[in-house]
């Protein structure tokens, strides 16, 4: 058998299983995106949270007031202060989710076999045989034989907290349906999903406006995860809403695919976003469960290929209510890493689990041991092919900068940039090694005051499988004369060294402009 029909780039060593992982200042290349809220607020959670790994911080408006998240943020900021490690923040919106109203928040139990119906009548007490929506047009969505789904969180299909409903007939604006299994549903909220429905509700609704426009702004946010998008003109409707509120135009709308409809227009969706998530949750009850596998392995390659940060949602579940994954979705993990996904996105797990740092601590190790059987060569060549010739300018220097890092088997690779864009087409060949992203300042003026740009591009990077970014200071302007380059790498490699990335002797390659010229360099490191 051909090596390169092997995933791996060498049969595994069974010694090597049981060695014990070596511990490095970068847990792992592979970035967490780690939901703050009830269980993850407090300064100390979320300051072990980002020593643990997580590097982007959710907050997500399905659930909870601005103010409640903006004390959760303050606490980010102060754990961010503490723990000198930068953090991004995504605010996810809550786009067109269909939702049962339980005012009395009295628990509702579903039996199998028995009625229950659906009603628009939000006035209405829910009840076993009655679940008031949020939606007038579900009668119109669905026929007889259509299934919907119910519960509380977004769902495995194994919890008792979910039900399975199969639509049996519509009687006005009512649907009535079928219970296929037992559940019983708690709390004030459950999200209702029905399988491969067209919903005819607008992706960015009034309250997600009134959010961005309020909070978003106020705080700056670097991502913008945009739930159900189903067509390209969902992102770009929300980018030219972006593009009016000031300092946003900078914000990242990062595609959530969680329907049918999203996945039939993929490629356009690609083109017109930053980066994808995969929310496997509502997908599983979209798909049959033997495509969803399919479909992660053929979104990420995409998303690999167009260079653009790929996350992938719903993956050690269990570990909500337990301190250990089981062993399916530690594969699961390390099959996400081996497909190529930039971020892993915990979402239950961190947000109401009982053990938010410590799942954000394993996932990070099965990473980086993923990380160490990654087929990088096999990757870079179907990168560089994919990419064909000839290539543009900067795609060159970067496919470059990879390569020589790899042949001279350097430690790290620096890069200096001030729109993130090279540090992230380097990172793109996905390296053996980390990328440090030394993002220089640009000063910008509204000709009412001055103000540096960067903080946006070094957070954004955060985002990106192998990135790792500090801000230069902007008294030193790297594209200058050699004599402050030098002094920009030599702080940027003694911050190398403290992290313990960069030890003497070792060898580093630099990528970076003097004049118009873009330059690829490498050094040996004295004592």
């Amino acid at each position: 058998m051909h090596s390169n029909h092997l995933l791996l780039e060498e049969p595994i060593r069974m010694a090597s299983i049981l060695e014990p992982s070596k511990s490095s200042f970068f847990p792992a290349m592979t970035k967490i995106v780690g939901t703050l809220g009830p269980r993850s607020r407090s300064v100390e959670i979320i300051s072990g949270c980002l020593k643990a790994g997580m590097s982007v911080a959710r907050f997500d408006f399905s659930w909870g007031n601005a103010e409640y998240h903006q004390e959760t943020l303050e606490n980010l900021k102060a754990a961010v202060k503490s723990t000198k490690k930068l953090c991004a923040v995504m605010l996810d919106t809550v786009g067109p989710e269909l939702q049962v109203i339980n005012k009395t928040e009295k628990s509702i139990s579903l039996q199998e076999d028995a009625i229950v119906v659906l009603t628009p009548n939000q006035e209405l007490e829910a009840t076993s045989e009655l679940l008031p929506i949020n939606f007038t047009g579900l009668s119109k969505a669905v026929k007889k034989g259509d299934t919907i789904f119910v519960g509380q969180y977004l769902f495995t299909g194994s919890e008792s907290t979910s039900a399975w409903l199969e639509v049996s007939e519509v009687k006005g604006d009512d649907v009535v349906c079928v219970i296929k299994n037992s559940a019983t549903l708690t709390g004030s909220l459950f999200t209702l999903h029905g399988s491969q429905i067209h919903i005819n509700l607008p992706t960015l609704s009034d309250e997600d406006k009134e959010v961005i426009s309020s909070w978003g702004v106020q705080n700056k946010i670097d991502f913008l995860s945009l739930s159900y998008t189903r067509h390209a003109e969902d992102v770009r409707q929300a980018r030219e809403f972006l593009s009016k509120l000031g300092d946003l135009s900078q914000t990242q709308i990062f595609a959530k695919i969680e329907t049918v409809e999203g996945l039939t227009h993929f490629d356009e969706i690609l083109q017109a976003a930053d980066g994808i998530i995969l929310s496997r949750g509502n997908l599983g009850i979209d798909l049959p469960p033997e495509k969803v596998f399919l479909f992660q392995k053929a979104a990420l390659y995409k998303c690999n290929m167009a260079g653009k940060p790929a996350v992938v949602t719903r993956v050690v579940d269990s570990m909500t209510n337990n301190l250990r994954p089981t062993r399916a979705e530690a594969t699961d993990v390390a099959n996400a890493v081996l497909d190529g996904s930039d971020a892993i996105l915990l979402g239950a797990e961190t947000l109401r689990g009982l053990y938010p740092v410590e799942t954000i601590s394993t996932v990070g190790r099965i990473c980086a041991e993923s990380e160490k059987v990654f087929n990088q060569d096999l990757y870079f060549k179907k990168t560089v092919k994919f990419v064909g010739e000839p290539m543009t300018h900067l795609e060159s220097i970067a496919s470059s900068a990879v390569r020589a890092a790899i042949k001279v088997k350097a430690s790290v690779i620096i890069c200096f940039t001030s729109s993130g864009r090279a540090a992230r087409l380097i990172a793109k060949y996905r390296p053996t090694m980390p990328v440090i992203s030394v993002v220089i300042p640009r000063l910008k003026t509204n000709q009412l005051r001055w103000s540096f740009s960067g903080a946006f591009e070094a957070r954004q990077s955060l985002i990106v499988r192998g990135l790792f970014p500090m801000l230069a200071d902007p008294r030193h302007p790297a594209e200058s004369t050699s004599a402050t380059n030098e002094s920009v790498l030599k702080v940027a490699l003694d911050h190398g060294k403290a992290s313990g990335v960069i030890k003497s002797h070792d060898r580093v390659v630099v990528c970076q402009k003097v004049g118009d010229a873009s330059v690829v360099k490498i050094i040996e490191l004295e004592d």
